[in-house]
């Protein structure tokens, strides 16, 4: 599959996401990793990266946040259990 862009999110063929702003800033990337069992193609493991671009002084509490947001996210707790799902931050000073 080609990739495709709709309404801001551009998909690729190897099961990525590119979440871009108005602006085309990207603001995360979201890939996944799929394999076969028994014939069946399974959603094995979601790998997000954010891109945030964020005063010097934020850097603390963003990276703190980061670190404990999954237990809160429905998507992680509705997931987690059956797919491996990490998060990677990356900061670009304002």
């Amino acid at each position: 599959m080609p990739v495709m862009e709709v309404e801001g999110y551009y998909v690729g063929q190897r099961g990525w996401i590119d979440v871009l702003d108005r602006a085309g800033n990207r603001k995360r990337w979201v890939e996944g990793e799929i394999e076969t069992e028994n014939k069946v193609l399974i959603i094995k493991r979601i790998r997000v990266t954010y891109h945030l671009k964020i005063p010097e002084t934020s850097r603390e509490t963003v990276e703190r946040v980061h670190g404990v947001h999954h237990q809160s996210c429905p998507v992680y707790m509705s997931l987690h259990k059956a797919i491996d799902i990490s998060t990677d931050l990356r900061i670009e000073a304002e």
